[in-house]
């Protein structure tokens, strides 16, 4: 029979737990496990069981050769600490969270309609609250939106970047086409931010290992204009880890170096709002990935759901509170609209986690 596991790192705590080896780092970073969910599925049939980190070493070997080996892999992967991505001569740390600051140049963005003044104003606004990087888009990807024609993108974020890259700030390109990346990377972005993972080009996986460059690869199913038509998964939590691990061996395949690759759940793209929910509370299974991780869950639809159907521009509270539980669960990466807002939330929930983990 064929079977397949999983580790998702859950019973969340302070810190070590003392000497006993009761708790371990997740990836490196301020937030503490001691107890993993082992997801096991032999041929459709999923089943689990929790098993505290002191009893780790008697339960793997029980796992047979493969499986043993396959769990002790993740593990490492799970608790390895991600190394920094360069930008030309930025260097972002992934050993607390950070955030990408959302510079959207759309007319028909979902958030701001492309009308909330200078782009590059808005952008070093951002960078003073704290943002690390900024992620600028010239082509709306919410549900609906249409296509935009390569060289109307490219007029519209060429400019954007080569005035934040002139001014030294560290700038993402959030495209799916390989013409609009090149010409963003020579204005001078660092990062590729790809909502097809690189699936929608066929130039665009050649394209990101020839120029070196960071990616990140964002699940999703289907395109922006039929993604919310009846999403269907099996399990939508391991759908989404299969489909990133995919990916990234692909991208690796490709000659994509894998320190350089980020994966983001795809919050929205092509998902119910069951199925998002699911995915937030599992979040921590992504780091078997061995990648950071991006959130991008600011501003969207499952909010309002959630609350009264809120507008987009009374989301805030609700963003913050994704963002913490993205934080919480070792989220390296939050792209987010409001960066004033979520800096200053995630500086105060960092203090009480060095608090906490201070002896």
């Amino acid at each position: 029979m064929a079977r397949r596991i999983y580790l998702r790192p859950t019973a969340f705590v302070d810190g070590a737990q003392g000497d006993a080896g009761q708790a371990l780092a997740l990836a490196g970073g301020l937030t503490w496990f001691s107890a993993l969910e082992l997801i096991s599925v032999t041929d459709g049939k999923r089943t689990q069981t929790f098993v505290p980190v002191a009893r780790l070493d008697e339960l793997l070997p029980t796992l047979g050769v493969e499986q043993s080996a396959r769990a002790r892999a993740l593990l490492v992967r799970l608790t390895a600490s991600r190394a920094p991505i360069k930008l030309g001569a930025h260097a972002i740390s992934f050993d607390r969270p950070q955030v990408m600051g959302i510079v959207n140049v759309t007319p028909d963005s979902f958030s701001d309609g492309g009308t909330a003044g200078d782009p590059a104003a808005r952008a070093r606004t951002m960078l003073q609250a704290g943002a690390a990087v900024i992620d600028v888009g010239g082509e709306s990807t919410r549900p609906g939106a249409k296509p935009v024609a390569e060289a109307d993108e490219i007029a519209r974020v060429r400019p954007v970047i080569e005035t934040l890259a002139a001014e030294g700030a560290g700038v993402s390109i959030d495209s799916r086409k390989a013409a609009v990346m090149e010409a963003a990377l020579a204005a001078g972005a660092g990062i590729v931010n790809d909502v097809s993972a690189l699936t929608w080009d066929e130039r665009a996986l050649g394209l990101v290992a020839a120029r070196g460059c960071p990616v990140v690869l964002m699940h999703h199913q289907g395109s922006p204009e039929t993604m919310q038509q009846d999403p269907h998964y099996d399990d939508v939590l391991l759908d989404v880890y299969d489909w990133l691990e995919d990916r990234i061996e692909a991208a690796v395949r490709a000659g994509i170096d894998r320190t350089n690759i980020l994966v983001d759940p795809g919050i929205g793209f092509g998902k119910t709002l069951r199925h998002n929910l699911a995915i937030l509370n599992g979040l921590a299974l992504f780091h078997g990935l061995g990648c950071p991780i991006v959130l991008g869950a600011s501003r969207k639809r499952l909010i309002g759901a959630l609350f009264n159907d809120a507008p987009v521009e009374q989301r805030l509270g609700g963003s913050i509170a994704v963002a913490l539980l993205g934080a919480a669960q070792g989220v390296q990466l939050l792209r987010v609209h409001d960066v004033f807002e979520t800096v200053q939330a995630l500086r105060v929930w960092q203090g009480l986690r060095d608090a906490a983990l201070t002896p």
